[in-house]
């Protein structure tokens, strides 16, 4: 009997709601199915985002700072959308079905995208000379929308991707656990691959073939994962919905806030709990006034077969522990957002910084957008390097496996504050070059100076995400109470939602200031009021 208990998984279910049998679902087989479909999705995000603000400024004839600020808004939209996917998931759909769905989304998105930037009544006229036709509105909404459906596709597949992976595997197998923890590091080699092949392969096809057929080959690599990800559909585990942590977080504040009037007892154990006690958390001091949601009064109680109370007038100390757990995460969540407004500028005006650099090797002329390989090299070789050589003699010279979260995340920030004084060293030299270029009445279309230049800012930052990424899901998922990991992965991804948006907000800030530094828009627009060294300094201020 016990050995035909262990062939079943303790929580999950097959397709058709029959106890999940472990060794005809999940493994790897199902799970890397999973991983290509999220490979595929960063490949077609990042193919659009890294390189989208070059083909704003150079066939829409956009300012530069409104092309940045298009991408980023972009970004955090997607990153943003995650809480929603994530709602959806645990509340109704579940994680395959927003996995399959919000994926097609996404295809619907690119796909418009693609038809877009192919049809010519969709862009302005070439520049003629100096003078270049601003994309009109109707020209620009439809290149809007595409991209507004691509962020609703990314964020449903983003909440859900890495979860319905690990549901593949059962935590209460020692050998699928490890499995587990394998899977992560997979996850985060795909998505790290999947940016590399859209900076480079895509980002060239872009550029040299055209914008179109690059955007098709997004569509049709996500068209083609969700087909392999249906075809899957028979092997997969299946969790049931619990409902969203997002309604237990609100019902306990709510429950609080009615109960305001009440004094807490100084004796915990008459606070209502029903929590089985291993699973209860330990009652804190800290956030008293949460308390009071676990307050016993008459009229919590509903009348109904089984005297349930009612969950927004009274909750379980265990909940009202799990809510201030999360409370707890709040500051790191604010302080590690204005990295992710460094990241942010990595992938808009330093590309703008590059397309107007000589960026030749011999006869090869490396896409603007490509740069950003070197911020991909800098994230793996950061990796590599804390994996091999770091990791082991931390544990050799202090007994420790590494840094603990809180430090990578610090070493990332600090990295962050070196990438972005880097680029105000780098756009100070290119400013100067630039004027002395128009004083001799040089060509300032593309400047007399090594794109290689840029190399010290993307390794700085792209270092720096290597460690607070890591630091910071490792703090979110371990700092969370277990039944809220999903709501703790997308606090998570709000940082970058939110460092995106800040970026917006900081090139407004400085156009202000700089009395329009976004220049005028053309191809051969140079950036050239200090809205780029500005925004760097400033940026390297912030996270100081």
């Amino acid at each position: 009997m016990e050995e035909k208990m262990a062939c079943f998984a303790s929580d999950a279910v097959d397709y058709r709601g029959s106890p999940a049998n472990k060794c005809k679902t999940g493994g790897w087989l199902p799970a890397t199915l999973i991983l290509g479909i999220e490979f595929c999705e960063r490949l077609s995000t990042m193919g659009i985002a890294v390189n989208l603000v070059t083909y704003l400024i150079g066939t829409m004839h956009l300012p530069s700072a409104t092309s940045a600020n298009t991408v980023t808004d972009f970004m955090g939209t997607c990153f943003l959308l995650c809480l929603l996917g994530g709602f959806l998931a645990d509340s109704f759909l579940g994680r395959f079905k927003t996995v399959a769905i919000f994926a097609s989304v996404q295809t619907l998105g690119t796909l418009m995208l693609a038809v877009s930037t192919r049809l010519p009544q969709l862009r302005p006229p070439p520049c003629d000379g100096q003078s270049c036709k601003q994309a009109s509105m109707s020209q620009i909404s439809m290149l809007y929308v595409s991209l507004y459906v691509i962020a609703i596709g990314t964020g449903g597949l983003k909440s859900s991707v890495s979860g319905f992976g690990t549901d593949q595997f059962d935590e209460n197998d020692e050998t699928e656990k490890t499995q587990m923890n394998l899977f992560f590091g997979r996850f985060f080699f795909l998505v790290s691959l999947g940016t590399l092949m859209a900076v480079t392969v895509l980002v060239y096809v872009q550029d040299e073939v055209s914008r179109s057929f690059g955007y098709g080959i997004c569509s049709v690599s996500m068209f083609t994962a969700i087909l392999i990800f249906l075809a899957g559909t028979r092997k997969y585990r299946y969790k049931k919905t619990a409902g969203s942590p997002i309604i237990h977080i609100v019902q306990v504040i709510a429950a609080a806030v009615r109960k305001r009037a009440l004094l807490v007892p100084n004796d915990v154990n008459l606070l209502y709990e029903t929590t089985a006690e291993s699973l209860r958390i330990h009652h804190s001091d800290q956030f008293k006034f949460l308390d009071k949601a676990a307050i016993i009064t008459k009229e919590d109680y509903v009348e109904n077969s089984s005297m349930s109370p009612n969950p927004w007038t009274l909750s379980t100390i265990t909940k009202v522990e799990e809510v201030k757990m999360m409370i707890r995460l709040l500051p790191i969540w604010a302080t590690t957002i204005i990295f992710w407004t460094t990241y942010a500028q990595m992938i808009t005006f330093s590309v703008e910084q590059a397309s107007t650099m000589d960026r030749n090797i011999g006869h090869f002329e490396i896409p603007a957008g490509s740069l950003t390989v070197f911020f991909v090299a800098a994230i793996l070789i950061s990796l590599a390097v804390y994996d091999r050589l770091i990791i082991p003699l931390l544990k050799k010279w202090r007994g420790k496996p590494g840094f603990t979260n809180l430090q990578r995340i610090g070493i990332g920030l600090f990295l962050s504050v070196l990438g972005m004084a880097a680029a105000a060293l780098a756009e100070k030299k290119r400013l100067s070059t630039l004027s002395r270029a128009r004083q001799l009445g040089q060509n300032t279309t593309v400047l007399p100076l090594s794109v290689f230049l840029l190399i010290p800012q993307f390794f700085f930052v792209g270092s720096g995400e290597a460690f607070i990424y890591t630091g910071q899901l490792d703090f979110f998922i371990t700092q969370s109470p277990k039944g809220m990991k999903t709501i703790s992965t997308g606090l998570f991804l709000t940082t970058l939602s939110l460092g995106f948006f800040l970026s917006s907000l900081l090139v407004s800030i400085v156009k202000e200031v700089t009395a329009g530094g976004g220049g005028g828009g053309g191809r051969g627009s140079q950036p050239s009021k200090k809205d780029l060294q500005m925004g760097s300094v400033g940026n390297s201020e912030e996270t100081c």
